[in-house]
């Protein structure tokens, strides 16, 4: 496999790849994160360029450091008609909570969203997540209660997009995180807050946000 580092060439994979949504998604979150300042370090593999038959998209250096608990893996593979497969070697994507979409990027969220779905609940308010919240999302994620989850959430906490809904004591009640590949990887709503439509407009607005630089949302 080749990693590709030439500026030119990841940003002609993200135009090929985009071409091939929704099948590229396992990698195109992180080509886009790539080309726009690279926060997550990870790169980008294929198998031969410019015609390559597959892709992968994977921490910097994880083959060398043998470490792969910090990030899922992305792979699609085009033999002849591209199929599209992903691994999860530690980090499978979180079941989002209320029974709504995760965003992922993609094509426009379905159905349209509606004025209503954006504006939160009288004494609520967006808001942002901080490093002191990262033991509160250790705690809620179905995959953490360790060190290692921790230091993840950690992680995409510092380096990535995320919303969150916060009460008038400015108490996080609603959130949605995204990885480095652009999936929504926590999205959670404490129990007592739940029924009251926080999930919905997190995800509304992070899909706004998403979009309005330049990353499609897919759910």
């Amino acid at each position: 496999m080749k990693i590709l580092t030439c500026p030119a060439q990841l940003q002609r994979l993200e135009g090929i790849l985009r071409k091939s949504l929704p099948l590229a998604l396992p990698v195109f979150g992180a080509v886009l994160y790539i080309n726009r300042g690279n926060p997550g370090q990870c790169e980008v593999l294929v198998d031969k360029w410019p015609e390559f038959g597959a892709v992968l998209a994977r921490p910097s250096g994880e083959v060398a450091r043998g470490d792969m608990g910090h990030c899922r893996r992305g792979v699609t593979q085009c033999p002849g008609t591209c199929q599209v497969c992903s691994e999860h070697p530690w980090v499978p994507p979180a079941p989002v909570r209320d029974s709504h979409p995760c965003p992922h990027m993609g094509t426009p969220l379905s159905p349209p969203l509606t004025p209503a779905s954006r504006r939160p609940a009288p004494g609520v308010r967006v808001g942002s997540l901080s490093p002191s919240h990262v033991d509160l999302l250790n705690d809620t994620w179905p995959y953490g209660g360790n060190a290692r989850s921790r230091r993840y959430l950690a992680e995409i906490l510092g380096c990535f997009p995320q919303v969150c809904l916060q009460d008038s004591s400015g108490q996080p009640v609603a959130w949605v995180l995204t990885d480095h590949f652009g999936t929504g990887t926590h999205s959670y709503t404490l129990p007592e807050h739940r029924r009251h439509g926080h999930m919905q407009v997190a995800l509304t607005v992070a899909a706004q946000r998403a979009h309005a630089r330049g990353f499609p949302t897919f759910g």
